[in-house]
């Protein structure tokens, strides 16, 4: 007698089996932040970078400071640390800096700053200080931080003019942190526009756009960045200045972004699918926005991503050469210009730290974008 083996078929539990039905039924840029999601690196820089954003949008409110103010007697000042037990040992729940005190080195007799443990100044929130503008519109004169007066507060030290550095940063990352955000969408629309017309049509066109698009890519980065510096006139507005450099930007970036949308365009243009749109009597145009750039152009938001990094430090590096944004106006280049003397640093190391945020935010705009592209690949799970 044979016996017969039942296997009994394990039930699925529903919201596993809802879970893959919404899997299936998404949209690519649906299933794009799902796997997203899962990137704690590019989460973690997704976070870091909102806060740097935020900070340069209500940049005046942070910063105690405005860009214009100086202190001669505090030239070229340390950090201040902030503390909770004073020198008699007695516990502070306000934090407090103390007075510094500038004398001279006994051996070297350079200037040097020594705290006075007699004075202290309390930390406190929302304090009233130099007037401004929030957000450029509403006039006010409340400030995130401060100390009480006459006190002075310098987290990050001071520059060789006695400036707060701190503000400085916070002020500058305005500039360093949007012309690239511009300049990278310059240079999408037109690497978009004319790639995508040198890969759809092909022929001459892909011919001549192709030459011009090596013409460009064949000049060094820097002597082009020189050349192109050269022809803004000195002594413009700060406005033009920041217009100019977005220009000089998107003028070199958007050759790299059309190489990508050329090849894309190239290998879709043959789909059926595309064919049968022509065949249709569809219009071009609409054929390359309904049909084909649904099909690439998260790849494309992948390539921008990559490409905003190369633009901080290409920003960084023509402030830093005084090729770029020049004082009164700052930004992180200009930050450290100061540190071009080896004398600088060894004397006064905290005018490397706006290097430190240009590394992290190089850093993570390239954790995001890996990001992305894992996210953006449909052979990926």
């Amino acid at each position: 007698m044979k016996t017969i083996t039942v296997i009994k078929r394990q039930s699925v539990p529903r919201h596993k089996r809802q879970k893959d039905d919404n899997l299936y039924y998404s949209s690519q840029w649906r299933l794009m932040y799902q796997r997203l999601k899962k990137h704690k690196l590019a989460r973690v820089s997704l976070f870091i970078l909102a806060l740097f954003y935020l900070a340069a949008i209500f940049a005046q409110f942070i910063a105690p400071y405005d860009l214009q103010s100086y202190d001669s007697k505090y030239v070229n000042a340390p950090p201040m640390k902030l503390h909770f037990i004073d020198a008699d040992g007695e516990f502070h729940l306000r934090p407090f800096v103390y007075e510094l005190k500038s004398g001279r080195d006994p051996v070297t007799f350079r200037k040097i700053f020594v705290p006075d443990k007699s004075i202290k100044y309390s930390l406190r929130f929302f304090v009233e200080g130099e007037s401004y503008r929030f957000l450029g519109i509403i006039p006010t004169s409340t400030h995130l931080f401060g100390v009480d007066q006459p006190g002075r507060l310098f987290i990050f030290g001071t520059d060789g003019m006695g400036r707060d550095l701190f503000s400085r940063i916070v002020l500058g990352s305005q500039i360093s942190l949007s012309i690239p955000l511009i300049g990278v969408a310059i240079s999408f629309v037109l690497g978009l526009i004319i790639g995508g017309i040198s890969g759809y049509f092909g022929g001459w066109i892909d011919s001549v756009i192709q030459r011009i698009i090596e013409i460009i890519r064949s000049f060094p980065t820097l002597p082009l960045w020189m050349a192109l510096s050269a022809a803004i006139p000195p002594r413009i507005p700060v406005v033009t200045m920041y217009l100019y450099i977005v220009i000089i930007f998107a003028f070199i970036g958007w050759t790299e972004l059309a190489r990508v949308a050329r090849g894309k365009f190239i290998s879709l243009k043959n789909e059926e699918y595309v064919l049968a749109a022509k065949i249709a009597g569809v219009s071009d145009t609409k054929i390359i926005i309904k049909h084909l750039l649904p099909g690439f152009i998260s790849y494309l938001v992948v390539a921008t991503t990559l490409a905003i990094p190369g633009m901080i430090l290409g920003e960084t590096a023509m402030s830093f050469l005084g090729l770029g944004i020049r004082s009164p106006a700052t930004s992180w280049g200009v930050l450290l210009q100061e540190a071009q003397q080896i004398d600088n640093v060894a004397l006064y190391p905290w005018k490397l730290i706006p290097l430190g945020f240009v590394i992290v935010t190089v850093l993570t705009f390239n954790f995001l974008g890996d990001g992305l592209r894992d996210a953006a690949d449909p052979y990926k799970r």
